[in-house]
């Protein structure tokens, strides 16, 4: 990844960010100190290499050594993005914010809430900076819940967190709220090339193509029939060629290799994209969806880059997720207008981040929380910009259920 073209925040930003009080002045000189104690590579000679992060921070989910909430993009502290590989948040809501950072190393580290273990360092404390997840090196890929995590590692899967529904796929479930706060091995499941996790399940793609699943199943999130919760993986019925896992918070996508899209589970809001409002616990077609290069789900709407560079998006509406200029749920995929040139897109709970091939970052749905970044808690009919282009950001992060966002 490139940082030699990183450039300060516009100043607009900073203007902003000199505005929000005594509190938050505190944190910036702290943040300062220890980025300047944890310096990036020789390599990089970027004024400003870090990974940025914005909206709440209760629980430390910003990763920033405090627990002050930021309306405009501030650094994650000692994190260089040329370092990091992935990047995944997790949380429900404002119930157990936290994220997880996957480096080019094979190593993983981890901040926020832990009160289901899901940082996975054999605790229950939060932590406001990230710190070196235990015992796992060698991973490839990296996937989170509202309170547990998945990672990939030789085409083997391993999770930590919360496991009352079964979501760690170990065999057992909970009788409490927290599982394991160390990484166990989900059983049974080999030659995995992808994982990705909805709120309290799990999904994996193994390279023959075929999607397994496991943990809640209450609104068929599973895609197996039925509502019954599985503690270990158990294959989706009907589903070959698979090339793309988007899970949100109780329902499931997946990409196909003929670039159209199916799902199942919850569809209360629209998000299954087959003009009803029917729940399915088994894979239907999305409609009038053809070409799609990049699936993301988010708690309850689905948006999708398609081959041509345009974006549609389908499910809730009610905070102007689908930017279409109304509040109106939408059952089947409505063209996003005026968005194209998009580089790499995340779904958060009621809002959506992109990164355009310029390197400008965008917003629009839900800003309650400040998780668009641009300075206030006003909502967004359309997009607009949180970090201007020549960022040298390329990848964005927000969790599917969850109310913060990072940039990278």
């Amino acid at each position: 990844m490139n940082t030699n073209q990183i450039s300060l925040p516009h100043p607009r930003t900073r203007r902003r960010l000199r505005t929000v009080g005594a509190a938050s002045a505190t944190a910036a000189m702290l943040l300062a100190a220890l980025a300047g104690a944890a310096s990036p590579s020789a390599a990089d000679t970027s004024p400003d290499p870090w990974v940025y992060s914005w909206g709440p921070n209760a629980s430390g989910e910003l990763g920033n050594g405090s627990t002050v909430a930021l309306q405009t993009p501030g650094p994650v502290q000692g994190l260089a993005r040329q370092d990091v590989k992935q990047l995944a948040a997790g949380g429900n809501g404002a119930t157990g914010p936290f994220a997880v950072a996957l480096l080019k190393n094979g190593t993983l580290k981890s901040w926020g809430d832990n009160a289901q273990g899901q940082l996975g360092d054999g605790t229950v404390k939060a932590r406001s900076f990230p710190a070196a997840v235990v015992g796992l090196s060698g991973v490839q890929s990296l996937a989170v819940g509202c309170n547990h995590a998945l990672v990939l590692k030789n085409g083997r899967v391993w999770a930590w967190g919360r496991n009352d529904s079964g979501q760690l796929g170990d065999g057992s479930t909970s009788a409490k709220d927290i599982g394991s706060g160390k990484p166990v091995a989900v059983q049974g499941l080999d030659k995995v090339k992808a994982i990705a996790a909805g709120c309290h399940f799990s999904m994996a793609l193994r390279q023959d193509g075929t999607v397994w699943t496991w943990g809640s199943n209450d609104k068929g999130q599973l895609g197996i029939g039925g509502t019954t919760n599985r503690s270990t993986p158990q294959q989706v019925p009907g589903l070959t060629e698979v090339l793309t896992l988007a899970p949100g918070s109780s329902h499931a996508a997946v990409l196909t290799a003929g670039r159209t899209v199916k799902a199942w589970g919850l569809n209360d809001k629209g998000q299954l994209g087959n003009d009803t409002i029917l729940d399915s616990g088994t894979p239907v077609d999305v409609k009038h969806l053809e070409g799609v290069e990049k699936l993301v789900a988010g708690s309850s709407h689905h948006v999708a880059v398609l081959s041509d560079g345009s974006v549609k998006g389908w499910g809730r509406n009610t905070e102007y997720e689908l930017a279409d200029g109304t509040t109106v749920n939408r059952t089947t995929p409505v063209p996003i207008e005026g968005l194209n040139n998009v580089r790499d897109i995340a779904a958060g709970n009621l809002h959506t981040v992109a990164v355009r091939e310029d390197q400008s970052v965008i917003g629009w749905g839900y800003n309650g929380y400040g998780q668009l970044g641009d300075g206030t808690t006003t909502s967004a009919v359309k997009p607009v910009t949180v970090i201007p282009a020549g960022s040298g950001v390329n990848r964005v992060a927000a969790g599917c259920t969850g109310n913060g966002s990072f940039a990278y």
